[in-house]
Order: C-alpha cells, then structure tokens, then sequence
C-alpha cells in the first residue's frame, strides 16, 4: 500500500461520510433559519424554541433517507471488502 492509496482512500472515507450525512445536516440547517428568521420577525429570543422543530427535521429526514444512505454506506463497504487482495499486493 502506497502513501497515495491511503490518502485516497481516506478522502472516500470522507466523502461518504459526508454524502450520508449531509441530508439531516441540511434539515437542520434549514428549519434552524427558518426559526432564526421568524424569532427575528417577531422578537421572540426563546433560545430553547429551536431545538425542538430541529430534531424533528433531522428525524423526518432520517426516516426518508435511510434506505439511501444504507445502500451508499453497503455500496462502500462492499467495494472496499471485495477489493482487500487488490490492496494487499
């Protein structure tokens, strides 16, 4: 195993790991300006006010993604399992 093959493997190990995640990420970020915006709009300074409405979206997309994310994190692992004799030569 070369020094490139390790980088190169830890950077798809990255990058999966942020494809999987990025969906929840997204939802929270999103419902979390939204909320921003509308406490702005209205005065209200609840601080606790957003936590709520935030797991919410980060579960609902959750709930929708999982069967994609499952596929991508399988897709990853068995590319990278079925391919350990390539790595050891």
């Amino acid at each position: 195993m070369s020094q490139q093959f390790i980088i190169h493997l830890g950077r798809e190990v990255f990058f999966v790991a942020l494809l999987v995640a990025a969906p929840m990420l997204l939802a929270g970020l999103i419902v979390g300006v939204v909320i921003s915006i509308i406490q702005t709009a209205t005065s209200i300074q609840e601080q606790t006010l957003t936590f709520i409405p935030k797991i919410l979206a980060v579960v609902v997309a959750l709930i929708l993604c999982l069967p994609w994310m499952i596929n991508t994190l399988l897709d990853f692992t068995i590319n990278l399992i079925s391919n350990i004799p390539s790595y050891i030569q």
